[in-house]
């Protein structure tokens, strides 16, 4: 039998092929079911399908010197995320869960935005909105920027997944769905900032579009009043998912 070579980035989304044929079937992926407390039911998900999305946790959100803090803003809870989100991180790469960071990561002509988004950043026309330059000359959430990078506490995230968005949602006009659907993916655990703003936004449109979505809810927070982490926990457990601890998720993936 002549060789057939595999065709496709993902590894159980692949063709094998030659000059004379084409073969579709997939290697089967065995599953990796676990059972993890959550709120508002518990959960069994399948190690094999699930992702770890990590949202905005960059410079401009998190650092002392970043775009937040230098409006006046706290941040001090994203901050706090490290440590639990570092955790995740290190089981998540060592059971080969897929790890994907959406950040903010804007063109330098802002071309593909307009003035609603804008505006958010930029409220009066005269503070400091995206592309301006920080003290440190660094520009807000410009992809390539300081601004706009993952936190150093991180360390080296090159072998993971890297996705730009330019939106609070991480879906919206990005390759974000495309990714997760060429992995074969369809459990989602999300950690970040901002818990109410775009981890929600994220999650809301990850759960339309029929992924299941599970919030590490000591891996995500926010700089908003806490009524606003309130109510946003509310409605993920009544209408858009889950709710989880990150130890309870690595205790089961040590044990699968």
């Amino acid at each position: 039998m002549a060789v057939m070579h595999p065709l496709g980035s993902a590894p159980h989304n692949q063709w094998r092929v030659n000059e004379a044929a084409v073969d579709f079937v997939r290697t089967p992926r065995l599953p990796r079911p676990v059972a993890i407390p959550a709120t508002p039911q518990h959960i069994r998900l399948d190690l094999a399908r699930t992702a770890l999305v990590i949202v905005d946790m960059q410079n401009d959100f998190c650092h002392a010197d970043g775009w937040l803090a230098s409006i006046g803003v706290d941040v001090s809870p994203g901050q706090r995320l490290i440590a639990p989100i570092h955790a995740m991180l290190a089981e998540a790469r060592n059971a080969n869960i897929p790890v994907v960071w959406v950040n903010w990561g804007n063109r330098p002509d802002l071309l593909n935005l307009g003035p609603s988004t804008l505006h958010v950043y930029n409220a009066s026309g005269t503070g400091t909105g995206l592309g301006n330059p920080l003290a440190n000359g660094a520009p807000v959430l410009q992809a390539g920027s300081w601004a706009a990078a993952i936190l150093e506490e991180f360390g080296d995230t090159a072998g993971d997944i890297h996705v730009a968005k330019f939106s609070m949602s991480g879906f919206w006009e990005t390759h974000l769905d495309a990714i997760l659907r060429n992995l074969g993916v369809t459990t989602l655990l999300f950690a970040g900032v901002n818990l109410d703003q775009c981890v929600l936004c994220t999650f809301q449109d990850a759960s339309f579009r029929g992924y299941d979505c599970v919030l590490l809810e000591d891996c995500s927070a926010t700089t908003s009043p806490g009524f606003c982490a309130e109510a946003t926990l509310y409605n993920i457990r009544q209408c858009f998912g889950f709710v989880a601890a990150s130890p309870d998720v690595i205790d089961a993936v040590k044990q699968a």
